[in-house]
């Protein structure tokens, strides 16, 4: 399927979603919903056949055909059962009025007073529109030319007629009792012309027919044809007539069609029935007046579906026209003066309903039997689109998008197939019209279907068309907008994202609502494949390697909840949830980014304290972690060679950087960072980790710093034992967290506070206190 179909139907969604409380304009027969994705189906099969590098299949062109036509054939009927009918006279009271009603007036008031009858001439009539172009036989210059040069050969050469040559050239010439026939050329041009006036009638192009007879000459075929035409009076039939400022005296005031349809109509059916007349000939008869006695005879012709289809309608059309024709007597046109002196009783109101309920019953039973018709050519009766087009005709929607949504869920359908694509978008798009014009569809279906179609969108990439559909879910839109965009895990970077999420809002989606599902399934998602935090506490030197495609997915998952302030609550919530895994992992540099990431209207928030303490701690940590990664950067700026301006300014940086990171250390660990709660919860024991890894990982660290600074500033080696107070220190607790990994930690931290004390000796004595107290 063409990429540019699939934004095609949505923006013709979109204007037409726009105008949804407006029926008028969504049954519109050229701008409305239907027109419109007929029109689409049109222009991408035409594209398709006129271009040399097409790539689309033929089987996807008659796909594509069929999804054209039921379209039409939806435009076709839903107007009709969405609207108010306009009021007719009953055909019993024309006749009351004027007995000299002519038939094709009656015919009218017929059809007006039978709604499915109504239903049924559209529906025919829409046949007609998509049936194949009709064939066009070769020209020919006169009637008869072959046959009629051998009677004349015959007759100037007193030789006699050939054996089996018909000897008369009038139009019964080769039915009468000697079965004679004509000239081979010309018994092929008769067939011919027969099949192609069979393919006209078939398309109900009743003018072109006759206009072809014509030009074939043979006159009699096209006064045969013209005989199907209703009788037409306008001068007596008491109509009104459409004043449109042309006088056009014969239309107004003479007579059209045929008097004696009835007559006609019996003589075609004998004719279709006779056994000696040539197949094509008494399948045109047949498909002329259809009738029950006929239809073996019309339905020899009849190869596809769509044929078996038109012929029934005829049928029943044809049959209930006569029916009603039956019951009023005929009118004068039909009956003669008789029916005018005995006009039959009209029935009763109870006997009408009762016989329109049975004839309804009995059409609805025949045309069931097309669910399962052998068909010759196209596809059969059972494909998805000829059992859409009769379940609209026998006005079975919810039906068909019932049987079709089991279908997705058994797996019945290929997703794989070319047709898979166009069912899909056919129902999907099928459901969200009937919606719009307030017809009732089964909602779980509707989001079975809605919910292929969206795979079928993601798998063809056409991103920006998610929302709209996942709108179209109802209570269900936002999860599955939020399962979309879940989906695109690390395919899409931060402005992608923020533009998918916007267009939520765009299609009535709630946007927070949106962000924060999507941001939780990610969350979830990520922690699934994350190993556990569990087991002994992490390296976090050794553990500062590149991030993992997961990792990252974690990390980029509270995009989705910073985009809007109306979900910064949220982010805020989830971005200590995942500050505590990483840091927790050891992940220091993923959690420094995460805390770049957020937007500083963070901070501000001060609702629950817990959290935003918690916050407020993380923010201080990497201000520590920044300060004491200057001092290593300051430090490895010193080189041998510097003049003595240069090393006063370094050593004045170096010194200052020193004392920040010290100061702030002092102060964070002095003061209760990270310190868990007593309920022992999930989060406690989290905050617990962070503290066990990173209270060690400063302190040791700055005494590093103090240690290895001690050559350039000689008191940072008392810092570094005064230090060893505040760990000591029962008030802050600090030790607690040295008491892991089987007191590691606690050992690598007595070690370097042990050099540190013998560093103050080198001075000269045996005080290992003297330089404390120095």
């Amino acid at each position: 399927m063409s990429e540019s179909l699939y934004s095609s139907c949505a923006e013709v969604l979109s204007v037409c979603q726009a105008a949804k409380d407006d029926l008028a304009a969504l049954l519109d027969p050229n701008t409305g919903f239907a027109p419109r994705l007929r029109q689409l189906c049109r222009d991408q099969i035409t594209e398709a056949e006129n271009s040399a590098s097409s790539d689309v299949s033929q089987e996807e062109l008659d796909v594509l055909r069929m999804e054209a036509n039921t379209w039409g054939l939806l435009q076709a009927v839903m107007p009709a059962r969405k609207t108010e009918p306009e009021q007719h006279a009953h055909p019993r009271i024309l006749l009351a009025k004027n007995p000299y009603t002519p038939t094709s007036t009656l015919a009218q008031a017929i059809m007006h007073s039978s709604v499915l009858l109504t239903e049924l001439v559209v529906v025919r009539e829409w046949l007609h529109e998509t049936a194949p172009q009709p064939q066009h036989p070769e020209a020919t210059t006169g009637y008869w030319k072959f046959t009629k040069h051998n009677v004349m050969q015959a007759l100037r050469t007193s030789s006699g007629i050939r054996e089996g040559l018909v000897k008369e050239l009038d139009p019964d010439a080769m039915n009468r009792g000697d079965r004679r026939s004509l000239a081979a050329d010309d018994a092929g041009s008769e067939k011919s012309l027969a099949q192609a006036l069979y393919s006209f009638v078939r398309a109900g192009r009743l003018d072109e027919a006759v206009e072809l007879c014509r030009k074939a000459h043979q006159p009699w075929r096209a006064a045969s044809i013209r005989g199907s035409l209703l009788f037409q009076w306008r001068a007596i039939a008491n109509e009104q007539r459409d004043d449109d400022g042309i006088d056009d005296a014969e239309d107004a005031e003479g007579w059209q069609g045929n008097p004696r349809r009835k007559l006609w109509k019996s003589t075609c059916a004998r004719a279709a029935l006779n056994p000696n007349l040539p197949d094509p000939e008494r399948i045109l008869y047949a498909a002329l007046a259809p009738c029950p006695q006929t239809f073996s005879v019309l339905k020899s012709a009849c190869r596809t579906w769509e044929d078996h289809l038109w012929a029934q309608m005829s049928i029943l059309c044809e049959e209930k026209q006569t029916a009603e024709m039956i019951k009023l007597g005929g009118g004068f046109w039909d009956g003669g003066l008789a029916v005018l002196e005995n006009m039959p009783s009209p029935p009763s109101q109870e006997e009408d309903a009762a016989e329109e309920e049975e004839w309804e019953r009995e059409a609805t039973s025949t045309l069931e039997t097309l669910g399962s018709v052998h068909v010759e050519d196209g596809p059969t009766a059972d494909h998805a689109f000829h059992v859409s087009q009769l379940a609209i005709i026998l006005d079975r929607t919810s039906s068909l998008l019932e049987t079709f949504a089991t279908g997705l869920k058994d797996g019945n359908f290929d997703p794989e197939s070319s047709e898979y694509p166009t069912m899909t978008r056919f129902f999907a798009h099928l459901c969200l019209y009937l919606r719009m014009i307030d017809i009732t569809v089964p909602p779980l279906a509707t989001q079975v279907i809605l919910e292929a179609y969206l795979q079928v969108l993601e798998a063809a990439g056409q991103r920006e068309l998610i929302a709209m559909y996942a709108g179209a879910l109802g209570d269900n839109a936002v999860e599955r907008y939020a399962m979309f965009l879940t989906s695109l895990e690390l395919t899409a970077d931060v402005n992608e994202r923020r533009l998918a999420l916007t267009r939520a809002r765009e299609h009535g989606l709630d946007v927070h609502k949106v962000a924060v599902v999507t941001a939780e399934r990610t969350i979830d998602r990520a922690f699934e494949l994350l190993p556990q935090m569990k087991g002994p506490l992490p390296s976090v030197i050794a553990l500062q390697a590149t991030p993992s495609d997961v990792e990252l997915l974690l990390l980029r998952s509270i995009e989705w909840t910073t985009f809007e302030d109306g979900t910064h609550d949220t982010a805020l919530e989830q971005a200590t949830v995942i500050l505590r895994y990483f840091l927790g992992a050891g992940r220091v540099s993923l959690a420094k980014n995460l805390v770049e990431m957020l937007p500083r209207e963070l901070a501000s928030i001060d609702q629950p304290e817990e959290r935003a303490t918690e916050y407020l701690h993380y923010r201080q940590f990497f201000t520590i972690w920044d300060s004491l990664d200057r001092v290593v950067e300051c430090q490895s700026l010193e080189v041998s060679i510097m003049n003595r301006d240069t090393r006063a300014a370094w050593l004045s940086d170096y010194t200052g950087l020193i004392d920040q990171a010290y100061d702030a250390v002092v102060k964070l660990l002095t003061s209760d960072w990270m310190m868990p709660d007593e309920t022992g919860d999930r989060r406690s024991r989290e905050l617990t980790r962070v503290r066990q890894i990173y209270v060690p990982e400063l302190i040791l660290r700055l005494h590093v710093m103090l240690y290895a600074s001690r050559e350039h500033v000689p008191e940072n080696l008392k810092r570094a034992l005064e230090l060893a107070n505040i760990v000591a220190d029962s008030r802050y607790k600090l030790y607690d967290d040295f008491l892991h990994l089987d007191g590691r930690r606690l050992g690598e931290y007595l070690d370097a506070v042990r050099r540190a004390t013998i560093a103050g000796l080198e001075g000269g004595g045996s005080d290992p206190f003297k330089i404390i107290l120095s």
